[in-house]
């Protein structure tokens, strides 16, 4: 009677770790990212694949290795970036991401590498847009398109840090200046 109790834990068990597994593949991303683009494709070792990106505003790239071994380049100079010529770069061995600032001229060149280690890469690299909203130094809040808004923030609690920053810092030159007189 013992028998069954198990065999049907030990299913219930398996169930569980199989819909956990499959619940940590779906990859997690913020609800401000909103998805543009899904690219797929394979790089030969050594070889380079180069894409252009022509839409504006804060954008993510996320690649995924999904055999060898690929890695991003990116720069908003040239629209054929390398290892040797690139803006922003992530070179991991697994997830690649890259975060492509509003700022950056336009088009922007993306080039993905197949590192010489595997003898052919395949990957896939999926392109957001970024809506979240910017916090600008002033208190003035902008949106990622760049228009700003005409409400005024509160003063920001770094501004406590920064005051103590400044007292040490007085501290420290009238204790070196003291140190000093006495010396000299």
């Amino acid at each position: 009677m013992a028998a069954p109790w198990k065999s049907a834990l030990l299913l219930l068990l398996a169930s569980q770790a199989v819909s956990s597994v499959n619940v940590s593949d779906e990859e997690e991303v913020p609800e401000e990212w909103v998805l543009l683009h899904v690219v797929q494709g394979q790089i030969g070792a050594g070889n380079y694949s180069y894409l252009r990106l022509n839409h504006e505003g804060k954008i993510v790239l996320k690649m995924q290795s999904l055999k060898g071994d690929a890695d991003l380049y990116v720069s908003d100079s040239t629209l054929h970036p390398s290892f040797d010529e690139y803006d922003l770069q992530s070179v991991t061995c697994g997830q690649d991401v890259v975060f492509i600032p509003a700022h950056f001229q336009r088009p922007v060149g993306i080039g993905i590498y197949g590192h010489p280690s595997h003898h052919e890469s395949e990957f896939e690299m999926k392109v957001y847009y970024d809506t979240t909203v910017e916090q600008h130094p002033f208190g003035e809040t902008a949106y990622s398109d760049g228009t700003d808004t005409s409400r005024k923030q509160a003063s920001a609690p770094e501004d406590g840090s920064q005051e103590e920053q400044s007292v040490l810092w007085t501290i420290l030159i009238s204790i070196l200046k003291l140190v000093l007189e006495i010396l000299f």
